[in-house]
């Protein structure tokens, strides 16, 4: 033996430790089983997370900031009141705006918005707010329904250019008791701080599975929203979609220059949400690591007993002519094979069901009601199928699990020969 092992040198020392991790299978299976389930947990938690991510993240984008914002510093101060009397570049067409900004470096798109507090007059629902889109280019450029990938309409069509039509989400039509072909009578201020008085038709409803939206936005033409407010060709928010998102640092930088100290450009990297969220991915990865730490002493435990069973047998290994140093590398290839296969089995199984998840959203909101109404998340969260994320969540698990498993193993390297054999 010493010699076929002084001829196979380490790897005849792992094929020692892989022979003997099938020696007893009930042991082996409930290691591999601790393993798995801890490594098939981070996988769903992390994919989970990762969606959530992603959710907030494309709603910051779509609905609220594009990659990059502009407004009038005036607006920015006031902006929880949503006032119109604060257009970008001091009311400067927004169009020559957009082609100026087309000329940076990484632009894909410009749109302008307004958002405009609204008075219904003779419904249950009182208040909600004017959204003026340029449609038809908005719908073109982006999903605003995250689960059907689509313009989210549900009946009829959306309003036209410069027409008294708007669409209602399908909460909003709901709550209100309307549908296509109705009026709704309102009232807003304009941009002279003037009443003005308004009754559009509905000429859809959609479902943006976004309950901010869906429960308070009126949508209506760009054009006829500036005419109702006298913006004339101004706007209130100028919002710039990239070619990539992580040029928006870049963009932003670009675009503030060009717009000048009087106006507010803001990176969507900046909004509340999305930094909360980046910080938190940090603590969920020591919670992870903490969740692997616990899974790992069933193999700790594993590791000792094994070698409180085999002392005599560790004696064997020593008289034979084994260092302590090659006995301490058997076991310690014992428990990387355990977390290996333990690791890769809930790293696969994790693989089906966050690959089933990525295709099927979970119903946040229909789970929870509005407890997340405050939060930029659409009702519609995917799991995130990644190939990185399972293999982190399997290096994770087999690095975790060896560093742990370590001490126990060098604990065979101070069983003596002689008292071995003796016992």
């Amino acid at each position: 033996m010493t010699n076929e092992y002084k001829k196979g040198g380490t790897g005849m020392l792992i094929k020692l430790a892989y022979r003997n991790i099938w020696r007893n299978m009930r042991r082996t299976l409930f290691c591999i089983a601790a393993a798995g389930i801890a490594v098939f947990f981070i996988v769903i938690y992390s994919s989970l997370i990762e969606g959530m991510i992603k959710s907030i993240n494309d709603t910051v984008q779509v609905y609220e900031l594009g990659h990059v914002k502009v407004v009038s510093a005036q607006y920015d101060a006031e902006s929880e009141y949503m006032p119109v009397q604060y257009p970008v570049a001091d009311g400067k067409s927004w169009k020559e705006l957009a082609a100026s900004i087309k000329e940076t470096k990484g632009v894909r798109a410009v749109f302008p918005r307004i958002a405009s507090l609204a008075t219904l007059q003779e419904n249950v629902v009182k208040h909600a707010v004017l959204w003026g889109l340029d449609i038809q280019n908005e719908m073109a450029a982006n999903n605003f329904n995250f689960t059907d990938r689509s313009d989210g309409l549900l009946e009829g069509r959306w309003p036209a250019p410069g027409k008294n039509e708007c669409a209602i989400g399908r909460v909003f039509a709901h709550k209100a008791g309307l549908s296509v072909g109705d009026r709704i009578p309102l009232k807003t201020v304009s941009a002279q701080f003037s009443d003005k008085m308004w009754s559009p038709v509905i000429t859809g409803i959609f479902n943006f599975d976004y309950i901010k939206i869906d429960e308070q936005y009126i949508v209506v033409d760009i054009e006829r929203l500036q005419r109702l407010l006298v913006l004339d060709e101004g706007t209130q928010q100028l919002i710039i979609y990239a070619d990539d998102e992580n040029m928006s640092g870049s963009i932003a930088a670009s675009v503030q220059n060009l717009m000048g100290k009087d106006n507010v450009v803001v990176d969507w990297e900046d909004n509340y949400w999305v930094a909360i969220m980046k910080t938190a991915q940090y603590i969920y990865t020591i919670v992870f690591f903490v969740f692997l730490i616990v899974a790992s002493f069933l193999i700790i435990n594993t590791i000792v007993m094994i070698i409180h069973e085999r002392i005599k047998e560790i004696g064997m290994m020593g008289c034979l002519g084994m260092s302590r140093g090659e006995i301490v590398k058997v076991f310690f290839f014992e428990s990387v094979f355990l977390a290996a296969l333990g690791a890769f089995a809930g790293v696969i199984i994790g693989a089906v069901i966050t690959g089933i998840g990525s295709r099927f959203p979970i119903r946040m909101g229909d789970l929870y009601g509005n407890t997340f109404s405050e939060m930029p998340l659409s009702n519609a969260i995917f799991f995130q199928f990644r190939p990185s994320i399972l293999i982190r969540a399997w290096l994770l698990g087999v690095v975790t699990a060896s560093v742990f498993t370590l001490i126990p193993s060098l604990k065979s390297a101070f069983v003596e020969p002689v008292e071995a054999l003796r016992r």
